[in-house]
């Protein structure tokens, strides 16, 4: 109870300014006592008034009152001192540098834990008691401690700005209202924030909505990682699985063709070995002859001579009925296992594995922006080939397969199951996904397209031209009209005014561009749709003989 006591004291003999012991205290007309500095200092502040208040009770007074020292008063405090219980605030307490600081402390200032709209100054604990204690501040507004209160005042009338100009978009006093601002749309400083508090809502919510949007695509894409990661780990397995059989069924045929090799080369051997025996024989038993021969020769009786020449035994039969076959080795052999090795490289060359993930694709992301100029254009050219195997028969391959020309006679290709047999048309070796840009010089009348690789090639049905169908879409170039052909619908666009073409993909966006290539790029037609495989490059020459398309070499 004791140190309550004490604690109680301290604080009546405390300037609420400074919040230390009063130096050479003064009393005010209303009856609060502070330091005669600190006061002295605060109504300073206040010159070019008309008054000057208390700190404490906002009391005004007019004129300056003359202050003179509390005699009874200091002496009270002097006795307080020498109990050695002066007030000290705790370090933490006091403003640092990022701190807002009490407006109100003097000497080494206070943190300030509100600031008030109306007097436009920050309090400390002990300073903004008055604030909930006094009648007089009921409607004063607080807020959270603040550098920027000084930025509320009109910088021309040094008031508090509390309207909003809605014609010059800034916050003005009310002498600015009626004076510069004069028939201007005016609104309270409240009632514009109201409103653009509906506003920056609305915003939230468009905000908040769109960051559960991109969740659930970023959801999605996490999704197709994973599902493709597993689908990819699948196709590895079963690739391994099917090659590895591939390369034991290789094996086991290998091992087969030496075993027949060797079986045949051991059969001719035996054949040959036994005819070399049967011929080393004869000739032993010739040599046997020609010796007996030799010695009756040699004999000088005549008669003995005679005597033993009817006894010689005759000659088998000769060696000249035997038959020695020409020598045929295994060039057959090594020739059919290159013919093999030859038709597996062609198979793996026409159908090479692709990966395709159309099924699963989530287009959640922007498209690209397209190209302005030719030379970015360029940065996506691809270097693209006619496959012979797709061509008519009326149409020449020549420039190394990037043109083709409409000729009176047929070619001789020979028969594919991909070529045209009735549109004089052809479609590109390599296939097209991502971005992709080439061009096409042009003589005649041309078709300039892009196809899926299953579009259909026999007969003359619509389902075999280019643009007349769902899996093709075509430029129609001719000396008449120029028309963009998709699924059979035809849309009539403007004369190229020139002989070159370029041709924009942008695979994933679904964006097919047509341009007309001269010293600028002019838009023709842009198709914009779902890809859903990958795309071949086409030309189609029509008409008369010597009309053609080329391929061009780009830089």
């Amino acid at each position: 109870m004791a140190q309550r006591g004490v604690q109680l004291d301290r604080e009546t003999f405390s300037c609420s300014i400074c919040l230390d012991l009063l130096k050479d205290p003064v009393t005010t007309p209303c009856g609060h006592n502070y330091c005669m500095n600190c006061i002295k200092s605060h109504w300073d502040g206040e010159d070019g008034k008309y008054s000057y208040s208390c700190p404490q009770c906002r009391k005004t007074f007019t004129p300056r009152p003359v202050l003179l020292k509390n005699t009874m008063l200091a002496d009270l405090v002097e006795e307080l001192k020498k109990t050695g219980l002066q007030a000290a605030p705790a370090d933490h307490c006091y403003a640092g540098a990022e701190d807002v600081a009490c407006d109100v402390c003097t000497g080494r200032k206070l943190k300030a834990i509100k600031s008030c709209l109306f007097c436009l100054i920050s309090y400390c604990e002990k300073h903004l008691q008055p604030h909930f204690e006094s009648p007089a501040f009921e409607k004063h507004k607080l807020v959270e401690p603040s550098k920027k209160l000084q930025e509320n005042i009109c910088s021309r009338h040094d008031e508090v700005m509390k309207m909003f100009c809605r014609t010059d978009q800034q916050l003005i006093c009310y002498l600015c209202s009626v004076d510069e601002h004069k028939g201007h749309d005016t609104v309270s400083a409240a009632a514009e924030r109201a409103e653009r508090q509906r506003e920056l809502e609305g915003s939230r919510l468009n905000i908040q909505q769109r960051i559960q949007d991109r969740e659930k695509d970023v959801k999605l894409l996490q999704q197709q990682a994973e599902a493709i990661n597993l689908s990819a780990d699948e196709a590895v397995e079963h690739s391994e699985k099917i090659f590895t059989e591939l390369i034991r069924l290789l094996e086991k045929r290998s091992s087969d063709v030496k075993q027949q090799v060797r079986s045949q080369q051991e059969r001719e051997v035996s054949r040959v070995r036994e005819l070399q025996e049967k011929l080393e024989q004869e000739i032993t038993e010739l040599k046997r002859k020609d010796a007996e021969l030799k010695k009756l020769s040699h004999t000088e009786d005549h008669n003995q001579f005679l005597h033993n020449y009817p006894s010689l035994a005759p000659l088998s039969q000769s060696a000249s009925s035997i038959q020695i076959r020409p020598l045929s080795g295994f060039e057959d052999v090594t020739a059919a296992v290159s013919e093999l090795r030859d038709q597996l490289q062609d198979v793996l060359r026409e159908k090479r594995t692709t990966v395709s993930l159309t099924g699963t694709e989530v287009d959640v992301l922007l498209p690209q922006p397209e190209p302005k100029t030719r030379a970015g254009f360029l940065q996506y050219s691809r270097e693209i080939t006619l496959d012979p195997n797709t061509a008519h028969t009326r149409l020449l391959l020549s420039e190394g397969n990037r043109k083709a020309t409409v000729m009176r006679q047929h070619q001789s290709y020979s028969r594919h199951r991909d070529r045209f047999t009735y549109w004089y048309q052809v479609l590109s070796r390599e296939s097209l996904t991502g971005r992709c840009y080439w061009e096409v010089e042009m003589r005649g009348d041309v078709f300039v397209a892009v196809a899926y690789k299953n579009i259909s090639r026999a007969g003359g049905s619509d389902e075999c031209r280019f643009g007349r169908n769902a899996k093709s879409w075509a430029l129609d170039c001719n000396n008449h009209s120029y028309t963009v052909w998709s699924n059979n619908v035809q849309t009539p666009v403007s004369d190229p005014g020139s002989s070159r073409v370029g041709v924009y993909l942008d695979h994933s966006a679904g964006i097919l561009s047509f341009y007309s290539v001269s010293e600028t790029m002019t838009l023709l037609h842009r198709v914009q749709t779902t890809f859903t495989q990958p795309l071949y490059a086409g030309l189609g020459v029509f008409c008369w003989f010597g009309s053609s398309a080329e391929l061009c070499k780009v830089k």
